[in-house]
């Protein structure tokens, strides 16, 4: 049985936001768990020492004397997690394709790791899902990106000059960063054009008032996400998306595929045929963009067209974003909480298919095989 709850302050530069918010940490106390809370742990995202102190918790630099619940948002760095107790728990963004010798760590170190990434896409796990609620974040504020960079009004407006039509936003992917991003611009006023490579997008696209852009392409891959196309269904998707990409004027684009290389979707070819001051929002710059030309973390200028590659878009929005995520984390925990404690549950499907390393062995199949390979 774990009774303690530590909250580390995240190390990344471009990082605001924080695991556990304050509301939700006197939740856990109430629940019967101390909470340690890594001084300065909110800062960025505007909850003081003083806010964790009010919600009953000990702010102080954690000892990782005793077995804990340890929260982060994004993956705790080697160096800290060789302080942590054997039969801790750490709870992250692991992204553990990307961190497999971190995961070797966690294994040797007796620590058991739970990757937030790897929830499963199942209604009783819809609370639990932070890949989910972060992404809300990211659509909404590449819209506003968008609408910033371009030098177009987004909704229709009549003026005495005359009538300004509304732009034109065509959102690439229509999972739940997507789908924000076209309600948003819809909200704007612009008009909308949505694609997905799923055919159930279809009905969601059109109940936010955009028009869905059938390329006949049907990719639909396992957990709600897209599966690689082949090259033959490229070359179809590439022809198809192209009229509509020379006739926008914001082009967001969101297509991810988990653990891989995101797909390049607008091409050079493409991004040429646009309209001058047409601009391109690219939401997978981070895991290699779906835009040919893409910077990561940079905004450029490629003939009249303007790029940009936005990094960590939920930590612009620190304070909704650390709420979501801490009630995420709240969600997850609170079915296992016991009068004694936290006690894990190996059979439950949510644990099963998150948890990478238990009591010294990595226990994910995923994970696993590309270690030994």
């Amino acid at each position: 049985m774990i009774k303690t709850i530590i909250l580390l302050k995240e190390s990344g530069s471009l990082e605001k936001r924080v695991a556990l918010d304050p509301k939700n940490c006197e939740r856990l106390v109430k629940a019967g768990f101390k909470v340690i809370v890594t001084p300065d742990a909110g800062i960025n995202a505007y909850f003081s020492n003083e806010a964790y102190e009010a919600a009953g918790a000990m702010v102080e630099q954690p000892s990782f004397d005793e077995k804990a619940i340890i929260l982060s948002i994004n993956a705790p760095t080697k160096t800290i997690t060789q302080k942590f107790k054997s039969g801790s728990l750490s709870i992250s963004l692991l992204d553990p394709y990307h961190n497999l010798s971190l995961v070797e760590l966690f294994a040797k170190q007796g620590i058991d790791a739970l990757a937030l990434e790897f929830i499963p896409r199942i209604t009783r796990a819809q609370s639990m899902d932070v890949l989910s609620s972060q992404a809300t974040i990211s659509g909404y504020q590449s819209v506003l990106i968008g609408a910033d960079l371009s030098p177009r009004f987004f909704p229709m407006l009549t003026t005495a000059a005359g009538t300004i039509r509304p732009a034109k936003v065509l959102v690439i992917g229509a999972g739940v960063a997507g789908l924000q991003a076209i309600a948003t611009a819809r909200r704007l006023g612009a008009q909308v054009e949505a694609y997905d490579i799923r055919p159930d997008a279809k009905e969601q696209v059109e109940s936010l008032g955009a028009k869905l852009v059938d390329t006949g392409v049907n990719a639909a891959g396992e957990g709600g996400y897209a599966r690689e196309l082949t090259e033959e269904e490229r070359a179809q998707q590439a022809a198809a998306l192209a009229k509509h990409v020379k006739e926008a004027h914001v082009v967001i684009t969101t297509a991810a595929i988990p653990g891989k290389k995101a797909p390049i979707i607008v091409t050079q070819e493409m991004v040429e045929s646009m309209l001058p001051g047409a601009v391109i929002v690219d939401m997978a710059a981070e895991t290699g963009g779906n835009c040919e030309l893409t910077k990561v973390g940079e905004t450029i200028r490629v003939g009249e067209v303007t790029i940009t590659g936005p990094r960590n878009l939920p930590s612009t929005v620190a304070i909704h974003a650390s709420e979501m995520f801490s009630q995420n984390i709240y969600n997850l925990i609170a079915p296992f909480i016991t009068e004694d404690g936290f006690n894990l549950n190996l059979e439950d499907e949510v644990i099963k298919d998150s948890l990478i390393t238990y009591e010294g062995e990595i226990i994910s199949d995923r994970i696993s095989t590309l270690i030994s390979a």
